[in-house]
């Protein structure tokens, strides 16, 4: 049994090792906090639980993250697991490290569930914990990959769980953060216990030829160094096996088994510099014939998990073939640990470059309007296959799922490209749609304006998450209208059978409430979604039904209550005493709190009307907001009244606009400085992409009349890609 000694030393040595300024004395600390409050746990062996956070920490030295990633590691089940909490980490070990522990434990009980809906959620979850530190999915992986190495000591239906999501999830999840070292284990044994036969022929085979792979390798590797030794290439070459799960899939791809597969041979030459690794991949071809079509250029175009390499396919003199990988010794570390070998923590300078995560942010935009079971399994294309990469006419690199189409291209590009594509060249040769892109196509899409927009056949035709989930956000929004027409005729027939009142979904008041109830920004989107098929009429209605009943109920107690309010206006002891609250006069009431309704900002100029809100006095809105429509509804009449704009020293007002454009760089920019030399005070300005290369910008800002509104909306009009402009609806 393993001993709380042993690993201690095993894991400070490691740590000294990859971490010679390392504060021991902090890190003793949490090793003696996670093993009081671990004190009373064991693990499946009846060893001290202590262990697993000690090994996960050795784990995560080895990767070469920071100190606050393996201070982490040690405490990463105390919240889980003990009666640790986030406070009493934070307090003893700073926010940082309490904020990794919490991050690791929402991780952990976030258990992968059988159905698609849970695992997209599960998946989502961790984009999002790697979008904010990456750091809480190293130590997730390094705990998953400790759990692996003891898997011997879980029940047969817990490994067989176990190891299936481990290869679903966390040996892909490694192979996208480039750790190939991690995953090459993490794959190995999920096959010992997913396919033990399979895994235990492949081993026997090796086994019994170690001596012959052995003498095979070392020829290679003396020939190999004797030449760049003669020529003066300093270098690291050493030869391989390939790991065991990759040759079970090529035995699985080729229909073969191991004794006729011949390239499970990889010699790794490393060197000091970029001009050796050529000059060395020279040198091999000269002492190798060449296999036509196998050799890869990882340096100048890196893999999007940073991985860089030569790649060629030799044979020797006994016919047998084998892999050459040439790179650096950067560029080995980068292999072995991925993303974790370029920590910026180490510099104080942040978890990563925007570009690093780019993917991240890609999957977790691509699950929008995507059904989960479609999601998961081509997240599984997006993320954990093998990438191609293929060029625009401009010589742009664009990385893509091995298998893809230059329909996933052009939507790689942008969206609009994708909506107006009419064909493609690959090569500079008109091509089909449908047609395979390979490494180092050179790819161009035909556009036209009087483009139809994408086909319904191109979503059984292209190979990317990104592509399918935007040509169905097309078919979406085209259709908008049919489908908004379709789901407020089911609405409204399923409130009159439900015998409510529609005009209440009108209500300034009662409508916010109910559309939160529904989970939709406005009537609009809903209607959509009844349309489209996301929500069924009867199941809108339900969630709204009581709250309908009780506002129902209010506003008829409340319509005698308002009565009193209303005095004449002809009154000349009324006139005499009006005076304006916040610029704005009420025609029928005196001394009333005024407030301006956010849903259309009004400012002096506008034409505006008066509602009689519970408990916060007259809300003042435009005489075109969409809540004031109904305005003169018989149910309503009561409850709105006259108002109007005083005579008095201007004073600023907070409005908002909303800009429909072109997408284009600097754009954004423009409208800044448009808003800055205008001298308005600007509260909030946002930007965001629309499908079909539109954009939508939104700026909320003080002004003081209608009159100084109307001339920023000119200025803004003005700029180039600025198709139109309409005041804030919220």
């Amino acid at each position: 049994m393993e001993t709380f000694e042993e690993h201690y030393a095993s894991m400070r040595d490691t740590i000294l090792k990859c971490m010679p300024n390392a504060d021991m004395a902090l890190i003793d600390k949490a090793v003696n906090y996670a093993r009081v409050k671990h004190r009373d746990q064991l693990r499946k062996d009846g060893s001290p639980y202590i262990i697993h956070p000690l090994a996960v920490a050795e784990i995560v030295a080895e990767m070469g993250l920071d100190i606050d990633a393996v201070l982490g590691a040690l405490l990463h089940d105390c919240i889980e697991d003990t009666d640790a909490s986030h406070a009493d980490i934070e307090k003893i070990f700073g926010q940082t490290v309490a904020e990794l522990v919490e991050g690791v434990t929402k991780l952990t009980k976030a258990n992968f569930s059988t159905t698609e809906q849970a695992q997209m959620e599960n998946l989502r979850k961790m984009f999002m914990a790697m979008s904010k530190d990456i750091r809480v999915v190293l130590i997730k992986i390094a705990d998953r990959l400790h759990n692996m190495r003891t898997m011997q000591y879980q029940t047969p239906e817990k490994q067989l769980k176990k190891c299936q999501e481990t290869m679903d999830i966390y040996a892909p999840l490694a192979h996208r953060l480039g750790m190939q070292k991690v995953k090459w284990e993490l794959e190995d044994t999920s096959l010992r216990y997913l396919n033990p036969k399979e895994y235990n022929e492949i081993m026997g085979y090796l086994n019994a030829h170690k001596e012959q792979d052995e003498a095979f390798m070392h020829t290679i590797q003396s020939k190999i160094t004797e030449r760049l030794s003669a020529v003066g290439i300093r270098n690291t070459t050493y030869g391989r096996i390939k790991h065991v799960y990759s040759i079970y899939r090529k035995m699985q791809t080729q229909g073969k088994t191991i004794d006729e597969l011949y390239d499970i041979y990889a010699f790794r030459v490393i060197v000091d510099s970029i001009p050796d690794c050529y000059n060395v991949l020279g040198h091999i071809h000269d002492l190798f014939n060449l296999v036509p079509g196998r050799f890869k250029d990882y340096i100048s175009t890196p893999k999007p998990n940073m991985y860089q390499s030569l790649h060629t396919t030799v044979i020797g003199s006994q016919g047998i073939p084998f892999e050459v990988q040439i790179r650096t010794w950067e560029m080995h570390e980068t292999a072995e640990y991925g993303i974790a070998a370029h920590w910026k923590y180490k510099q104080g300078t942040g978890s990563g470059s925007e570009k690093d995560f780019e993917w991240v942010r890609r999957l977790l935009e691509n699950q929008q309007d995507t059904d989960a079971e479609d999601y998961v399994q081509s997240l599984k294309i997006d993320m954990f296959d093998d990438e191609v990469f293929v060029f625009t006419p401009k010589g742009r690199i664009v990385s893509l799922p091995a298998g893809s189409t230059p329909i996933d291209f052009a939507y790689a590009i942008h969206s609009g490209v994708g909506n107006s594509m009419v064909g493609a060249k690959v090569n500079n040769r008109i091509a089909g749609i449908d047609v395979t892109l390979k490494n180092g196509d050179i790819v161009e899409i035909l556009t036209s304006k009087a483009a139809k927009g994408p086909s319904r056949d191109w979503l059984n035709i292209c190979k990317s998450n990104q592509a399918r989930t935007k040509i169905k956000q097309w078919f979406k929004k085209e259709r908008r209208d049919e489908n908004v027409v379709h789901g407020r005729a089911s609405f409204e027939s399923e409130m009159k059978r439900a015998g409510l009142p529609l005009s209440i979904t009108l209500d300034p008041e009662v409508s916010p409430q109910l559309l939160k109830k529904l989970s939709f920004d406005n009537w609009e989107d809903m209607y959509a979604a009844i349309g489209y098929g996301g929500l069924t009429a009867v199941k809108a209605v339900g969630r709204i039904r009581d709250d309908i009943n009780k506002a129902l109920k209010v506003q008829a107690n409340e319509k005698m209550q308002a009565a009193p309010l209303r005095i004449n206006p002809d009154s000349e002891a009324v006139r005499s005493n009006r005076h304006a609250v916040n610029g704005v006069i009420v025609e029928d009431i005196d001394s009333c709190m005024i407030k301006f309704a956010k849903c259309c900002t009004p400012v002096p100029g506008d034409p505006i009307v008066g509602f009689i809100t519970k408990g916060f006095g007259v809300s003042v809105h435009r005489c075109d907001c969409p809540n004031a429509a109904n305005r003169n509804l018989p149910i309503q009449t009561s409850r709105w009244v006259r108002v109007r704009w005083a005579n008095q020293e201007e004073q600023p007002f907070e409005t908002t606009l909303e800009l429909d454009c072109i997408t284009r760089d600097g754009l954004v920019l423009d409208v800044a400085t448009i808003m800055t030399t205008s001298r308005v005070r600007v509260k909030e300005l946002n930007a965001k992409d629309l499908p079909g290369g539109r954009s939508a910008i939104t700026i909320r800002f003080e002004v003081k009349n209608v009159a100084e509104l109307e001339s920023i909306r000119a200025k803004l009009l003005n700029i180039r890609d600025v198709i139109g402009s309409r005041r804030g609806q919220n």
